[in-house]
């Protein structure tokens, strides 16, 4: 394993632990972007391009803006009065422990029922693409105008919450 690998883990790691120990919620949500931005790297940097990209367009483009923009359209952004770290962390810390040990198993016992020698797909990203905007374009459109759809509806629930709570 090359000494980026372990850099990428490292990075990834630490964004997702800063996200679950922090107690600002911009500031967890930050994290989040750190983690998964390294996730994306650590795609691209295992050639699995489409993965990568969709990481950065869909994580990081589009959920964690949308986050972003829900904690500052429902929250003030006032700091917390006390400690930057929140107080149920090691709560936290315990429950991602656990995911990881179960995730982990997983993989594990899942090695031993994938065969060794895998054929290599031979598509490209710019086959997938082709077929985004070809045979797919009417399920990808209507996902669009759904998520648009959603935004829109969560800008309008938060307005209404801030108006009642004046």
């Amino acid at each position: 394993m090359s000494p980026i690998f372990y850099i990428l883990a490292v990075l990834t790691l630490a964004g997702g632990l800063a996200s679950v120990t922090l107690k600002h919620l911009v500031h967890c949500a930050l994290a989040v972007t750190v983690a998964f931005a390294g996730l994306a790297l650590l795609f691209l940097q295992l050639d699995a391009q489409f993965a990568g990209f969709a990481q950065i367009l869909v994580y990081i483009g589009a959920v964690v803006i949308l986050i972003v923009f829900a904690i500052l359209l429902t929250r003030g952004s006032d700091l917390p009065k006390e400690g930057v770290f929140s107080k149920t962390w090691p709560v936290g810390l315990l429950i991602a422990a656990a995911v990881f040990a179960v995730l982990g198993w997983a993989v594990l016992q899942s090695v031993r029922a994938v065969p060794q020698q895998a054929a290599v797909p031979a598509v490209t990203v710019r086959d997938i693409g082709i077929a985004l905007v070809g045979r797919y374009v009417l399920p990808l459109e209507i996902v669009a105008l759904l998520l648009t759809a959603a935004t829109i509806g969560a800008v309008i629930v938060a307005m209404h919450e801030k108006v009642r709570s004046r």
